[in-house]
């Protein structure tokens, strides 16, 4: 099966007997990148496990069957290479930035760690407190929690709305026993997608994944369909006390699932409104014309089955209002008047800009291959992107800001000081 890459380098994959895929996209840099992404993340977790998944990525760093905490660090430092991992809501993700003639070096390693972690238990003691105190700094980051709180609330009973970090006190509960029950129900080769980006031969990484394929014990299957869960939302108006320096804000709504062709479009009204670009209308609105706000955005956090639109800022306690009522006007205005022509081709241009510079940031772009590969079996480069975006018009983001931006579907969140 072949997919198309970043400017159309074909993306080849396959499939190995136990279910665990392969992707890989060639490049003639000399730096290459290799992982494991795994479809087992903060919604899986079941009551009472809320924070597991992050934990598990932790320690899986601190002991293996054959290797210490020390020498999976320097593995891979030793040769001018890295490992990293992340947790999200859908994602465990694993990998290594190296020299191409490390590759195999590189994938033994992330086998290891992956399928034999032992979660020693006096490890597991000295970690539980490092993952407090980053439980802890985030709480103390009201800009970075209030993102997990608003989740929390328009997806309340849903387990998206769980926090990643999980609580101090679960984290100072967890057994090496609870650890190994976890991957053993979610760390599956068919659950699996091994990544390569570089000038990797891909026969040959075939072959060194398959050999450390045969080195995992067979693993019975099971059926694990992620549960899709009802969206109970909560539009109108929370505040909550915080003491925080200024007042945060957050207003927003669960979106479009990832078969709704109006994700697309979607996308390209929230680059306009409140994208990374300086010349967003509510940066424009908001800091450049009143002076009102450090910093505003507005984000789409995608998910398989929903998505998360919201608008954020900070601003001085007495201009919350004033700021609210900005933010409603630049959502009326795309709501009652379809882009003019020029206005949409501009903004057309601008997004086709910020994808081709995205696409040049190898790490990022290698981990959103593994995450499109995972949850989808394909992946679309720039090029499919672009011919996306280039379908939609300017009645079609009318339309969809009329069914996003409605008042009365918005849940505003605002953390006071």
């Amino acid at each position: 099966m072949r997919n198309m890459g970043r400017t159309g380098e074909v993306a080849r994959t396959h499939t190995f007997e136990n279910g665990l895929r392969l992707i890989q996209i060639p490049s003639p840099t000399n730096v290459a990148y290799c992982g494991i992404s795994i479809d087992a993340g903060t919604r899986d977790e079941e009551k009472g496990e809320e924070g597991m998944a992050h934990f598990c990525e932790h320690m899986m760093f601190k002991g293996t069957e054959k290797r210490k905490a020390w020498h999976i660090i320097n593995r891979m430092e030793a040769v001018g290479g890295d490992l990293n991992a992340y947790t999200n809501k859908e994602e465990t993700v694993v990998y290594s930035a190296f020299m191409k003639e490390h590759f195999e070096r590189a994938t033994e390693l992330i086998f290891d760690i992956v399928f034999h972690s032992t979660y020693p238990q006096h490890e597991i003691d000295k970690e539980c407190e490092v993952i407090v105190d980053e439980i802890e700094s985030y709480n103390d980051t009201p800009a970075d929690l209030i993102f997990d709180r608003f989740e929390d609330l328009i997806y309340e009973g849903n387990s998206l709305g769980h926090d990643i970090l999980g609580t101090a006190e679960n984290v100072r509960r967890f057994k090496t026993e609870d650890a190994l029950r976890f991957v053993k129900r979610l760390y599956r080769p068919e659950k699996m997608v091994f990544f390569v980006f570089g000038d990797v031969d891909f026969e040959k990484a075939k072959k060194v994944v398959g050999k450390f394929l045969k080195k995992i014990s067979p693993i019975e299957s099971i059926s694990l369909i992620r549960p899709i869960n009802s969206i109970a939302t909560h539009p109108g108006t929370i505040t909550e006390e915080r003491g925080t320096h200024q007042a945060h804000v957050m207003i927003g709504r669960a979106g479009y699932g990832s078969k709704d062709d109006k994700r697309i479009a979607l996308y390209f009204l929230n680059n306009i409104l409140g994208g990374p670009g300086m010349n967003s209308r509510l940066n424009i609105a908001l800091r450049e014309h009143k002076g009102l706000v450090y910093t505003v955005e507005s984000s789409l956090t995608n998910y398989t089955d929903t998505s998360t639109w919201a608008i954020y800022f900070g601003c001085d306690e007495e201009d919350v209002e004033k700021c609210l009522k900005i933010v409603r006007r630049e959502l009326d205005n795309l709501m009652n008047e379809p882009l003019t022509e020029r206005q949409f081709q501009a903004a057309l241009k601008q997004i086709k800009g910020q994808i081709g510079v995205a696409c040049d940031n190898f790490e990022n772009y290698v981990l959103d291959m593994a995450k499109a590969y995972l949850h989808y079996n394909k992946f679309e480069g720039m090029k499919d992107t672009i011919e996306h975006l280039e379908k939609v018009t300017p009645q079609l983001l009318q339309e969809v800001a009329r069914e996003m931006f409605d008042e009365k579907g918005l849940t505003t969140l605002i953390f006071r000081s």
